[in-house]
């Protein structure tokens, strides 16, 4: 293969190569489009990556993205001690926990999740994604339309998934903590051939714990095997399955009933669920990815990925409190028994070349998902519950259930994309983009015995600018766009759809900036969002909907790395988010009055670490704060700050690690829901004690 073709590839390992150097020497060099060299600190050579595909889907600096855009790296996970993407939100300003693996981004609420940038989300529903084989986490801000296709204009994260390995990795650890708590891993990887030309990827994880939530306990067992092997110079092709069981006992988890000032109403631990509920995930991930490159300014890539899975709930929803002494306070609350299942297929295709022509980097691509779902929901009016002294031991059996759902739908989404990276000159960047979707729904409701079709097409686009000033500062400003099309539930002629989808238009300006010879990186952005066409009941019918909603969200963001001393570290988070209602007939759903719920005006995590390299060890320490929300209801969510702690000793080949989460036992919620079914409890003080042996 002629070198220029191999740019980005050597520009990545370089990288990598490079940040391992860091971690034992200090500090970092990289090569610049220069030939200069550029000195880093340890935070940012431990926490920061200096390039990533998700913004553009080429390998792209971050300081040359016009967008705001966070990576999350293995080292960062590791520290503290992250088993779920939950674990994470203190350090991704603008994000905030809604309700299971959900997030309010940017104060819009998002359950989108991209995997290695494509569709197809084996956790989709109620369960969490766990990141046993994560090897980051990026985080795209703003609407991405304009590559990924439809979806929120507060962001979307992607997972990286773990690849074989050209270098030998071989890990054996476990893991035990308080509530029962005990986790077992094998993760095996390294070349098959003599040449490295073939890779493989072995991996298993089990966990088990009883949570301190009544009746809850919690299993997870994920296989994991890759591999990949080079057809010669010019082609890779890299392959992996994955398969997930997740068991959650005690679920469909709810949260726990709050008085209008956000005090609970019950103990902390309570829940509606009996002993015999729970929440069972099974899926199967297959993926497939091939590189090829044609020449020496032409490559390619083809990407596939499907999974299947099944979600079983059975589980008693919260449905009513009530008042049983009449002294003004809930004490009990009703309840429904609920049975749904849901069967999902989906895959998904994405085709892309890449030409490097001179200045010039044009993207042309294009893809396709489906996704089948069937879905069964039955339910019951049942015995409620004490919520100060509550009584389980109800027999579901003796339920008498009626069906309340039965659907069938398919969901499409397609769209072709073109996209240029203008390098100007060596300090101006100029990235433009434009996407055009197509996407169809089919839903056959076959309880009421209809079907309902809908088909539309979006057009989105991206325009942004980098310019780097001196060393020291590079500004960037953006402007792009988004669409979510309308649920095709809502679509029907008598609710009087067709609709257009909703549409939402970002302006971001941003400046990256290093200090005191790069031993400070801050990144500061200021967004101003508007959402439109959200359905809102028709003032005229009230039997039918009308596309008038508008919502407006803006905000600063600040990310800040820092070394401290040598070998101190420190990663801050900030951000500052005003969404309001801009236009709606009678409020919007998710919203209580002007204000969307769980969109805190205010968050500020922090993580720090400080290393003894004498002993070869670290102390970390971290702490996220969240300020006032509000629930669905309009009820109070109470701001709250909570503190973690790590210790990490390196001995030989062994690592050993102790990580503390909420410190000092905080009683609070992290987010609301509805009145009836409360606010969600943050976790009690949890205490892993972690063993890791490389062989």
């Amino acid at each position: 293969m002629k070198a220029k073709s191999r740019n980005y590839l050597i520009f990545a390992t370089v990288l990598i190569s490079m940040q391992e150097v860091s971690v034992a020497a200090n500090s970092i060099s990289e090569t610049t489009d220069s030939d200069s060299i550029t000195v880093y600190g340890r935070a940012l050579s431990m926490y920061r990556s200096q390039a990533t595909s998700l913004a553009t889907k080429t390998p792209t600096e971050i300081d040359k993205t016009p967008q705001s855009i966070q990576v999350l790296p293995q080292q960062l996970i590791e520290d503290q001690g992250a088993r779920q993407v939950t674990d994470l939100y203190r350090s991704i300003s603008g994000v905030s926990q809604y309700s299971y693996s959900g997030v309010t981004f940017r104060g819009f609420r998002q359950d989108q999740i991209l995997y290695n940038g494509l569709r197809g989300d084996p956790f989709n529903g109620f369960a969490i994604p766990q990141l046993f084989n994560i090897e980051q986490v990026e985080v795209l801000k703003g609407p991405s339309s304009a590559v990924m296709g439809s979806g929120e204009p507060g962001g979307v994260i992607n997972y990286v998934t773990k690849k074989p390995t050209y270098k030998p990795q071989r890990t054996i650890s476990i893991t035990g903590g308080n509530q029962d708590f005990i986790s077992g891993s094998l993760d095996l990887s390294g070349p098959v051939t003599e040449d490295k030309s073939q890779r493989y990827r072995m991996a298993i994880y089990q966990d088990h714990e009883n949570p301190s939530r009544n009746n809850t306990d919690v299993r997870n067992r994920i296989i994991d095997l890759g591999y990949a092997w080079d057809l010669g110079s010019d082609t890779t092709v890299t392959t992996q399955f994955t398969d997930i069981i997740q068991h959650y006992g005690g679920a469909r988890l709810r949260g726990v009933p709050t008085d209008d000032d956000g005090n609970f109403l019950g103990d902390i631990d309570w829940n509606s669920n009996e002993v015999s509920d729970y929440q069972d995930l099974e899926a199967q991930v297959y993926q497939a990815r091939v590189e090829h490159y044609f020449n020496d300014w032409l490559s390619g890539d083809v990407s596939l990925r499907y999974y299947q899975n099944t979600e079983t709930q059975k589980y008693h929803e919260p449905n009513g409190l009530v008042d049983t002494d009449g002294d003004g306070i809930v004490d009990w609350s009703e309840r429904q028994f609920r049975d749904q299942t849901r069967h999902s297929k989906a895959g998904t295709a994405s085709v892309n070349l890449v030409a490097e022509l001179g200045n010039h980097t044009l993207l042309l691509g294009g893809d396709y998902y489906r996704v089948d779902e069937d879905y069964v929901y039955y339910r019951s009016n049942v015995d409620g519950i004490s919520l100060i002294e509550p009584n389980y031991g109800a027999d579901t059996s003796a339920y008498s259930m009626s069906l309340a759902k039965q659907t069938d739908s398919r969901s499409e989404r397609y769209g072709a994309y073109l996209q240029d990276q203008w390098d100007i000159t060596d300090s101006w960047n100029l990235l433009s983009g434009i996407r055009i979707d197509g996407y169809k729904d089919h839903i056959r409701d076959l309880k009421a015995g209809d079907e309902t079709e809908y088909t539309g097409s979006g057009l989105s686009y991206r325009l942004g600018s980098t310019y780097r000033i001196n060393q020291q500062l590079h500004p960037y400003l953006v402007v792009a766009t988004g669409f979510v099309p309308q649920d095709a539930s809502d679509q029907a002629t008598s609710n009087g759809g067709p609709f257009p989808p909703e549409e939402s238009l970002m302006y971001e300006a941003g400046v990256r900036s290093y200090w005191l010879n790069n031993s400070i990186n801050m990144n500061v952005a200021l967004y101003h969002i508007t959402k439109q066409n959200i359905l809102q009941t028709d003032p005229n019918d009230d039997s039918r909907s009308v596309a008038y909603g508008e919502v407006r969200s803006q905000g600063v963001e600040v990310d800040l790395l820092a070394d401290i001393t040598d070998n101190w570290t420190a990663n801050l988070s900030y951000a500052y988010n005003d969404t309001k209602v801009k236009e709606a007939y009678d409020g919007i759903s998710g919203s209580v009055g002007s204000r969307f719920a769980n969109a805190p005006h205010h968050q500020l995590g922090l993580w720090t670490r400080y290393d003894f390299q004498q002993i070869n060890s670290s102390i970390g320490f971290g702490s996220d704060y969240v300020s006032k929300q509000y629930n669905q209801d309009g009820q109070i969510v109470k701001a709250f700050t909570v503190f973690d702690a790590s210790w990490q000793t390196h001995w030989q080949q062994w690592l050993f690690q102790v990580n503390v989460k909420n410190l000092f036992d905080k009683e609070y919620a992290v987010s609301g829901f509805l009145e009836r079914t409360g606010s969600f409890p943050g976790e009690r003080r949890r205490i892993y004690l972690t063993a890791s042996y490389d062989f």
